[in-house]
């Protein structure tokens, strides 16, 4: 009798165990995707909200996974309102992309400071991968009646004063383009930071 009660009670320690072990394995899967851009003025890492733009995230990712994003530039800089980049080389040429994404702004998020959201032309469905960091709140740039709004995708988790730093580089006009960094700005590496430790994916 002893006997059954003690195997009974390492049966249940043993299946307390297995049920904490999932739960931390449930709570490990469940943090939300994160990105490290590693730019030629620190690094910068992203959280991702793939549960309110999936479609966005899933391109981001994509692009990431690809190596797109090593050796693009953050091409536009104007303090105060946002800096973008993700689609062009240091010489300010563009590179080819996938597809464009239809537009996720109707996600209930804000392009608040911050942020990240995807760029696009006059065409709400004309995203592909360059994206911008919000400087400040700009609700301009939020959906609303008449306005298709700019889908927020992410926030800056880590790296926020790195992009500040950014804001302040002096710019000029290059060809076409305004509000270019004189001294470009590089990405030198974009790659998923590991959900459950929080360190590098390699």
């Amino acid at each position: 009798m002893r006997m059954q009660i003690l195997t009974a009670v390492v049966l249940c320690a043993g299946l307390g165990f297995a049920w904490s072990a999932a739960l931390h394995a449930g709570e490990a899967s469940a943090k939300p995707d994160r990105v490290v851009f590693e730019t030629s003025m620190g690094d910068i890492v992203i959280e991702l909200f793939s549960d309110k733009a999936p479609v966005t995230v899933q391109n981001f990712l994509a692009y990431v996974d690809a190596d797109f994003y090593e050796g693009t530039v953050f091409h536009r800089v104007i303090p105060g309102f946002v800096i973008q980049g993700g689609g062009m080389t240091p010489d300010i040429e563009r590179k080819p992309t996938s597809p464009p994404i239809e537009n996720e702004a109707d996600n209930g998020l804000r392009n608040l400071r911050g942020t990240l959201s995807m760029a696009r032309t006059s065409d709400p469905d004309s995203a592909t991968s360059q994206f911008f960091i919000n400087l400040t709140d700009n609700p301009p740039l939020d959906r609303a009646e008449r306005n298709p709004g700019y889908a927020v995708f992410g926030r800056v988790a880590e790296g926020m004063d790195v992009v500040d730093q950014i804001a302040q580089v002096q710019t000029a006009d290059r060809g076409p383009y305004q509000n270019v960094p004189v001294e470009p700005v590089v990405v030198r590496r974009a790659y998923r930071q590991d959900a459950s430790t929080q360190e590098p994916a390699r």
